[in-house]
């Protein structure tokens, strides 16, 4: 290969890389082209029907999985969506937010954090989760507490407990 002369190279003298553009393939234009007769879509079907297109959701005769899948009835069953096999039935609280909204020594229940602004989805259970640093005692009544939080709830002199009635 030569070298590349610099004053041959400019916008006047680009071109696409070999091989990189192909000529477009011209249908039904005799035997002797190699695409006459039926033009490259075979022999008779759908396929060599004007205006057949393969659809992206057809399943060709497998059951469609729209029709598959179970249904979501009603507007809040949320239980029967599919899929669901890692959700969550807890609503979270972090520990820097307990040191965040309450004074050193409260009791801390699902009721006063929801006053709070935590835990404010109702009927669902409140775990404690171990974000983030605690220096106040408290006594926090939770449905369930992560291991690190209890250890750190406990370690600032505070107690872990369930939730009363």
């Amino acid at each position: 290969m030569s070298p590349i002369d610099p004053d041959q190279i400019g916008l006047h003298s680009l071109k696409p890389a070999t091989g990189s553009r192909h000529r477009r393939k011209r249908v039904g234009r005799g035997e002797g082209s190699g695409m006459g007769k039926t033009s490259g879509r075979g022999e008779k079907g759908y396929g060599a029907r004007s205006g057949s297109t393969s659809r992206s959701h057809a399943e060709g005769g497998q059951m469609p999985i729209q029709v598959r899948l179970r249904k979501l009835r009603g507007p809040h069953m949320k239980k029967s969506m599919p899929f669901e096999r890692f959700r969550t039935h807890t609503q979270p609280v972090n520990l820097r937010d307990l040191e965040a909204r309450f004074d050193d020594g409260a009791e801390i229940t699902p009721q006063t954090m929801a006053a709070a602004g935590l835990a404010t989805r109702k009927g669902i259970r409140v775990k404690v989760l171990g974000e983030g640093e605690l220096s106040k005692s408290l006594t926090v009544r939770a449905h369930a507490f992560s291991k690190s939080a209890r250890e750190r709830i406990e370690a600032a002199g505070g107690t872990c407990a369930p939730p009363e009635g």
